[in-house]
């Protein structure tokens, strides 16, 4: 089961689509021919007495199946809306940081300012790659970036020690520092695989429920349709469910923003009134 679940994790969305598909048409015509044979007096598989009964299996089998996708969709969309929402936060987390930074005095300010920026500018790239061999070096220097953060911190606390500007410096940069551990988190929880695997196996069986039961030139038609969109369907549930690796992602919209305004705001911008200067 296991070695099934990381199969499925792994290959191409398209590719499992085209199987599923196929997995389904594999199925309809296996309950066609199954149903040829144990009942070889019908004239045509679906047209026999028990008729209701067969439109009656297949109606609940459908609404099961329907129940089944529309848990697992709302299940991967949770957690979508679950990254999305912290992408917004941590964008607040640094924002506040960098602004917090500014009452520092020099060389806190400017070092822990930069190390602000690149951090962001770090974020956006992780959020921008997928492959493993560019995930792993952007997640080094992240978490070389954070000990940075904090040791700057540290040192900028010291000159401020005495003053109630410590604690509030000291929280929102220890914000920041969670907010990653959050993020980290929320893109490991996911749908189980396993969940996947069953809902596979529930089509499948499903398809070969309507083949047996229906097999008319018009029924058939109607069935590839349906079979079209469960597997529309089936893979909108992946693709929202892989973040970093499928084509719906949270949006970087905050984080973006956070980068121009950071680059528009240099330390030293806030200074105009401080120290007895006068705005130009």
């Amino acid at each position: 089961m296991s070695s099934l679940a990381n199969a499925l994790d792994q290959l191409p969305i398209l590719l499992i689509g085209l199987l599923l598909f196929c997995s389904m048409v594999a199925a309809t015509l296996i309950g066609y021919f199954l149903r040829k044979r144990t009942h070889p007096q019908d004239g045509t598989a679906g047209k026999s007495d028990d008729g209701g009964s067969d439109a009656y299996i297949i109606s609940a089998v459908l609404g099961l199946l329907a129940l089944l996708l529309g848990f697992t969709f709302s299940l991967a969309v949770n957690r979508y809306e679950a990254r999305r929402a912290l992408v917004l936060q941590e964008s607040n987390a640094i924002g506040t940081s960098y602004l917090r930074a500014q009452a520092l005095p020099e060389p806190h300010r400017s070092r822990l300012s930069k190390i602000l920026v690149d951090y962001t500018e770090n974020r956006l790239s992780l959020s921008a790659n997928s492959r493993t061999e560019k995930v792993t070096p952007l997640l080094a220097r992240n978490d070389q970036l954070l000990t940075d953060l904090w040791s700057a911190t540290l040192a900028a606390n010291d000159a401020v020690r005495t003053t109630p500007f410590s604690v509030s410096l000291l929280s929102t940069v220890n914000e920041v520092i969670d907010m990653d551990a959050s993020r980290k988190a929320a893109r490991t929880v996911r749908v189980p695989t396993e969940v996947f695997l069953v809902l596979w196996v529930y089509v499948a069986v499903t398809a070969g429920i309507m083949g047996y039961a229906r097999s008319q030139t018009q029924g058939r038609v109607l069935a590839g349709l349906l079979f079209v969109l469960l597997t529309m369907s089936y893979m909108l549930i992946l693709d929202i469910d892989r973040p970093g690796m499928g084509g719906i992602q949270e949006g970087q919209g905050p984080m973006l923003q956070l980068r121009e305004s950071l680059r528009q705001q240099p330390p030293g911008t806030f200074d105009t009134w401080r120290h007895g200067a006068t705005p130009s």
